[in-house]
């Protein structure tokens, strides 16, 4: 029996030893550090002291005649509509003068600074205040850019302390960085947290999203502030939070500081950024579609519109774009931002594989400011934004597959747009008697019947609306 036993547990010791596992233990009794003695405190005053005087609370006030509109455009910090509830806006004038609460970076001593473009889009006037001073700055606007949601303005001073600029290509997950701004309006504050995420995209709020995640605190009234490294130089511009009840929750978004330095500088040299246009409609490549392309990444084209760049140059729907100019495209939103680099008459080049063959095209790229903004005669369709219809915004407006005519993606409040009756929604399927499927339809037509009153049919939700536009 005791050998029986003694049998049994020699062959258990055996098998667990067979089972076990070699860890990679660190040392288990670490000695421990004091981080402060009863004569220090662990502070990051000297991070962030210089970074405070550079950046600059913004108030800006705008003239609304539809309340609803108005209120969208004051809380255009995203999600900021969810502090207030849905009826605030039976409670209000139909016109009044409304104010709206932000942040800015100071750029440089003669009073260029950079917040972001839904601050100070449409305002009639925008204020500048520094920290704790009472002084008071009327600033101009130099420049503004709604894809990249970046804008400049400008303030009479001369002797600004402009913020140190770090680099946001070397930041990695984990770096502690500094959130600081103005937000709900009470004044300077700095949060800290650290960098959560890189390059995300995806978010749906601007055509070109690269943002810097961050668990520092983002609140309203943040926007366009700064979000500054451990050495309190700028690494990103504050620019939303994602939230379902209105709080912080951890998850703040900034734009990199490598973005807004290029836009700045466009902005304050030419007052606007003008980017290239290809022409196509691209989405990731999905898994089941990796069965049939050699390259597992890149921009899959599920639609080219007529008479642009991409269609004269041959590209075709099924083509998958893995680079553009040497730039390995993993992503949709690779090839847009990559494009969005590109100017008016930049002649860039494209890898694609079709049909298993990898090809490359060469494609000198038009301007994408007919897909921004129909306002070749602004006496016309001033204040309208249109779009061809895409899987995006299908989505978004919920379109019927397959709807054809021209979006209208936004109509500036006030505008002579809004004033003719257009909306957000609505679908241009005619201009007097010619059909309207895309862009270049309604563009022509615009010029066709540019001397006398049109009709123009639109589609709102399945009902024909006609407007007249002299």
């Amino acid at each position: 029996m005791l050998k029986k036993s003694f049998l049994f547990s020699a062959l258990l010791s055996c098998s667990l030893f067979a089972n076990t596992i070699e860890l990679n233990l660190v040392d288990q009794n670490p000695v421990r550090k004091n981080i402060t003695t009863n004569k220090e405190i662990l502070s990051f005053n000297s991070s962030v002291k210089d970074a405070l005087h550079s950046v600059v609370n913004i108030s800006t006030k705008l003239k609304r005649q539809n309340i609803k509109k108005g209120m969208e455009k004051l809380f255009n910090d995203p999600f900021f509509k969810q502090f207030f509830g849905k009826g605030l806006g039976n409670t209000i004038p139909k016109s009044r003068l409304l104010k709206s609460l932000g942040s800015g970076v100071i750029l440089s001593k003669d009073g260029y600074i950079v917040t972001n473009a839904h601050m100070v889009s449409n305002a009639k006037e925008i204020v500048v205040t520094m920290g704790k001073e009472e002084k008071e700055y009327n600033a101009v606007l130099v420049g503004i850019d709604k894809d990249s949601d970046i804008a400049v303005i400008k303030i009479d001073d001369k002797n600004l302390q402009p913020i140190a600029i770090g680099s946001s290509k070397s930041l990695m997950v984990g770096d502690v960085v500094f959130a600081i701004g103005n937000p709900f309006g009470i004044g300077q504050t700095v949060t800290q947290g650290i960098v959560s995420a890189l390059n995300k995209n995806k978010i749906g709020l601007n055509r070109y999203e690269n943002f810097i995640q961050t668990d520092a605190s983002i609140n309203p009234g943040n926007s366009g502030g700064a979000l500054i490294d451990s050495r309190g130089a700028l690494i990103g511009i504050n620019s939303a939070i994602m939230t379902r009840g209105g709080g912080d929750n951890g998850i703040g978004l900034a734009i990199p500081v490598s973005m807004v330095k290029d836009i700045v500088k466009t902005l304050v040299k030419e007052g606007k950024v003008t980017r290239g246009y290809l022409g196509v409609t691209v989405e990731d490549i999905t898994k089941d579609l990796r069965q049939v392309y050699n390259h597992k990444k890149g921009g899959l084209v599920l639609d080219v519109a007529k008479d642009t760049p991409a269609a004269k140059s041959g590209i075709k729907r099924g083509d998958l774009i893995y680079a553009v100019n040497g730039k390995k495209v993993d992503y949709s939103v690779d090839m847009q931002r990559i494009i969005g680099t590109f100017k008016p008459n930049d002649k860039i080049t494209f890898s694609i594989e079709r049909d298993k063959k990898d090809i490359t095209i060469d494609i000198v790229l038009a301007s994408r400011d007919i897909v921004n903004n129909i306002d070749t005669n602004t006496t016309i369709l001033q204040g309208l934004y249109v779009s061809d219809i895409n899987i995006d915004n299908s989505k978004k407006f919920k379109l019927a597959m397959g709807t054809k005519g021209v979006l209208i993606f936004d109509v500036e409040a006030a505008s002579k747009a809004e004033k003719v009756g257009f909306q957000a929604g609505d679908i241009i399927i005619q201009v007097e008697s010619d059909q309207i499927d895309d862009l270049q339809d309604l563009s022509k037509a615009i010029k066709k019947y540019e001397k006398q009153a049109k009709r123009v049919y639109v589609d709102r939700y399945g009902r024909t609306l006609v407007f007249v536009i002299k």
